[in-house]
């Protein structure tokens, strides 16, 4: 069999150091750093206080009211990415073969904020307000889903979750899906919302986060010989 040639036609981000292509591009060229200190809760009593937090997103700049409340943050950041994508791709997929076009979006972790919220709710007034759509919300499929049904792809619609490489690994399947002829398109990526009271808490206790809190900018440095951790993001 031959194995198809495989191009990337269009890019995607919401990232820390700026959502969106340019501004995305433009931050690595200038060497920004996303780094800082943790806004989301109140980190006081967590041995890691710093993160690459996504600061300049506002979901009712790309959703309504109930479906911002309703999606999960790591949902939203795979839709808007995605829709970016097809753009910079200049790319419909009602043009094409609907059928012919597949989405791999994996995820880390999933929602795990969402899962917090909703047990604070359980703790406070008993499980009838636990909320219909928090499974839906926390399952990593979720992203996939919603990129299908945003975008219109009828194709495959899967997930991976490898940890730190889930990204690399989801492109690299979606390569292989069209190295091989399963699909003519894919919308590949990963996308991840971790930096939460659980998620962060639980990497302390790994100990597997930096400690150099005074020194966001710098504290990441794998390759270093005096590294101490890595930071979420």
């Amino acid at each position: 069999m031959n194995k198809r040639r495989v191009v990337v036609t269009g890019l995607g981000i919401i990232s820390p150091v700026g959502s969106g292509i340019d501004k995305f591009w433009n931050a690595l060229k200038e060497g920004k750093s996303g780094v800082g200190p943790i806004t989301q809760f109140d980190a006081a009593q967590f041995t890691c206080k710093i993160a690459a937090e996504v600061k300049d997103y506002n979901p009712l700049d790309h959703f309504s009211t109930k479906e911002a409340r309703n999606l999960a943050r790591f949902v939203q950041f795979a839709s808007v990415a995605s829709k970016e994508a097809l753009i910079n791709a200049n790319l419909k997929v009602s043009d094409t073969d609907a059928e012919r076009v597949g989405v791999l979006v994996g995820s880390g972790i999933g929602s795990i904020e969402t899962a917090e919220v909703e047990y604070q709710k359980y703790i406070d007034k008993g499980p009838r307000r636990i909320s219909p759509h928090f499974i839906p919300k926390i399952i990593i499929n979720e992203a996939a889903g919603q990129v299908s049904i945003d975008t219109g792809a009828l194709g495959p619609a899967t997930c991976i979750t490898t940890a730190c490489s889930t990204a690399t690994n989801a492109i690299g399947d979606a390569f292989r899906c069209i190295q091989y002829g399963d699909c003519d398109v894919m919308i590949a990526g990963g996308t991840e919302s971790a930096t939460s009271i659980l998620g962060v808490g639980g990497f302390c206790s790994l100990k597997a986060l930096t400690t150099r809190n005074d020194s966001p900018e710098t504290a990441s440095r794998p390759f270093d010989l005096n590294r101490d951790g890595f930071i979420m993001g």
